[in-house]
């Protein structure tokens, strides 16, 4: 299965080592996640010879062909709000984690669309588990993908 992972970038790293353990966690589930540089430790390097332009169009072909989206979503970003609000308008199944005790925008915590999921965790098996309960719910809705 497609999965587009979405986590900040430009603001703030500082739950880099989730998105490691996410993006580490669905790949050897034999996922594929077209994203996985979102969790590298050198990212704005990696992007350093695309335009913004490039980036945008690339990155919204990922999303419409991905299966669904999870995003690690405790540091705020405009452009993961962006690619959420994106997916549910593609009516692609979101889960969102976020750190528990970190403030989140009410609007995330206030959509109540059915394809969006929001869990809090603790620590890196509390979120392992909501990322292996999220993938078991979707692959009922794309058992044939690969």
């Amino acid at each position: 299965m497609q999965i587009y992972f979405a986590g900040s970038i430009s603001g703030g790293r500082e739950f880099i080592r989730m998105y490691q353990n996410i993006v580490n966690h669905l790949k050897e589930q034999g996922h594929t996640i077209p994203t996985e540089h979102v969790a590298a430790d050198d990212v704005l390097h990696i992007e350093s010879t695309l335009t913004p332009e490039q980036i945008y169009q690339r990155d919204i072909e990922w999303l419409s062909q991905s299966h669904a989206m999870i995003a690690e979503v405790s540091r705020p970003s405009l452009g993961v709000g962006y690619e959420i609000g994106y997916a549910l308008s593609l009516k692609k199944p979101v889960l969102c984690l976020v750190r528990e005790g970190v403030f989140l925008s009410r609007m995330i915590t206030g959509n109540k669309d059915s394809l969006l999921s929001v869990k809090p965790y603790t620590n890196w098996p509390s979120c392992r588990s909501e990322v292996d309960r999220f993938m078991t719910e979707i692959t009922t809705l794309f058992p044939q993908s690969d």
